[in-house]
């Protein structure tokens, strides 16, 4: 898959840790979009185009300015000037002149990304002036926010690789809550969401004027089930986050500290209520345990199941019956070792090359423990699904039981179990082969047994695939089994 970065790796002269900086900046920058209430796009000079445009994000809180995508194409003749000014001076450039497009007045600065003395890409804002209304004191502080970060770019102290870059779901983002902070910790502003989830934890009273700490203090319950690094995200010290837990309410909290050259001035907290997420992640837990036990009561009780037809079959006079019941006791055996595989698992398909690799030497052995029976895999089965998992065990015991039991006939040999998985005309498709150096299939048309009739219905039926037996080449026999895999 192609990255931002690729239209210019033949010619960017980056140093260690450049192009992954410049891939945090894009991966964090709809919240500078949002508080800049303006589009932003990233340039790097290009020998024919002047500057190319590697990536553009457009702003949540405001309409975009640019409705077309220009990713990838060169820059605008009018636009070359300053950013070839803010390139060279490494400081913020605005535009002195209105920009128009599309009838719209735009706004246009140019911010040099610079990291260890060196200009790395330029960011452009686009910020649509043609609303004549005056800006209020949450825009106001949303666009001063917004400078900081970008002028944290142009110092190369902002994106910082300490940020969380974790998939746990529950992001912040401006919309849902933004608190400022002095150096202190004491709040200077809190926009109407970020009042509204901190009420929601139990806080009745304003937040501006006070440490977001302390506040954050009083609410906590059990301070034993704190997170460590909520001290560190609510005084605005570390670009971390964390989250609070009080009265049922979840508020999850990430904090971006605000540095200049010498120090850090102030801090940016965006928080958002997760309780309704956090509540859904709990359930899945618990259904995924639950899910989990029932596959391992299910093991337990097919392996209590095989253990009475194993002591049946002790009991048997007659060599058939009891032979009848040890090959029900094997089928048995390889549906609960199905079932113990998933109850390991969180997920509901199963690692068949871990499963198939214990089973099929063991139906091997168990199939004449006197023959001196090789086996040999090759190719790899990968994922599949448990409803594919159980019948595919089967079929393969069933095969390699008969391989040894009417393929070999008590003689020494081999059995080969082979797997190619592909791409087919109709999506992936999964080829098994399991093949012997015995006997060879009879020249005459025989009765098939109780395995292989359940062979062929669990193939049809169960796997929806097709079976095919023919001679081995260099003697014996070999069974094909195709099915696909699209869709399940």
């Amino acid at each position: 898959m192609a990255i931002f970065t690729d239209p210019i790796r033949e010619h960017a002269d980056f140093g260690p840790g450049d192009a992954e900086w410049l891939h945090l900046l894009v991966g964090d920058w709809q919240m500078v979009a949002d508080l800049a209430f303006a589009d932003l796009a990233l340039w790097f000079p290009h020998p024919e185009l002047g500057y190319i445009a590697l990536a553009h994000v457009r702003p949540s809180t405001t309409h975009t300015a640019f409705h077309s995508d220009f990713v990838g194409e060169g820059i605008r003749s009018d636009l070359q000037p300053l950013v070839d000014k803010a390139w060279n001076s490494r400081s913020i450039e605005r535009s002195s002149e209105t920009n128009w497009n599309s009838e719209m007045a735009l706004r246009v600065e140019a911010v040099p990304m610079v990291r260890n003395g060196r200009t790395l890409a330029v960011v452009t804002t686009h910020m649509d002036l043609s609303s004549s209304r005056m800006p209020s004191r949450l825009e106001l502080t949303y666009r001063q926010c917004a400078y900081d970060l970008l002028r944290m770019g142009t110092l190369g102290l902002w994106p910082d690789f300490a940020s969380p870059t974790g998939s746990r779901r529950g992001a912040p983002r401006v919309g849902d809550g933004l608190i400022r902070l002095d150096a202190d910790g004491v709040v200077q502003y809190a926009s109407p969401n970020g009042v509204s989830a901190f009420r929601r934890l139990g806080d009745g009273e304003s937040l501006e004027g006070r440490s977001l700490a302390e506040v954050t203090a009083g609410l906590l319950k059990d301070r034993r089930m704190v997170d460590e690094t909520l001290p560190l995200v609510v005084t605005g010290r570390m670009p971390w986050r964390s989250e609070i837990e009080s009265r049922g309410v979840s508020l999850s909290l990430r904090a971006i500290p605000l540095r200049d050259e010498q120090q850090r001035f102030g801090a940016l907290v965006l928080c958002r209520d997760v309780s309704e997420l956090r509540r859904r992640e709990m359930e899945l837990v618990t259904k995924d345990a639950t899910i989990r036990e029932i596959h391992h009561r299910v093991k337990n009780n097919l392996q209590t199941v095989a253990a009475l037809l194993r002591m049946q079959s002790r009991r048997m006079v007659s060599d058939e019956a009891k032979q009848g019941l040890e090959q029900a006791m094997r089928r048995v055996a390889t549906i609960a070792l199905v079932h113990e595989t998933l109850s390991q698992g969180l997920t509901q398909s199963v690692d068949f090359d871990e499963l198939i690799g214990r089973q099929f030497r063991l139906s091997a052995e168990v199939a004449s423990p006197s023959q001196q029976v090789r086996t040999e895999r090759s190719g790899t089965f990968g994922e599949l699904p448990s409803d594919l998992a159980t019948p595919l065990a089967l079929v393969i015991n069933e095969l390699v039981t008969n391989a040894v039991e009417h393929g070999l006939e008590g003689r020494a040999g081999t059995v080969w179990l082979m797997a190619d998985r592909s791409e087919g005309e109709d999506g992936e498709e999964l080829m098994v082969t399991i093949a012997d150096d015995g006997v060879g299939l009879p020249e005459t048309p025989h009765v098939e047994g109780l395995g292989l009739q359940i062979v062929r219905t669990l193939v049809t039926s169960e796997l929806g695939g097709t079976i095919q037996w023919k001679p081995r080449e260099g003697g014996g026999t070999a069974v094909q089994i195709r099915l696909s895999l699209a869709g399940k």
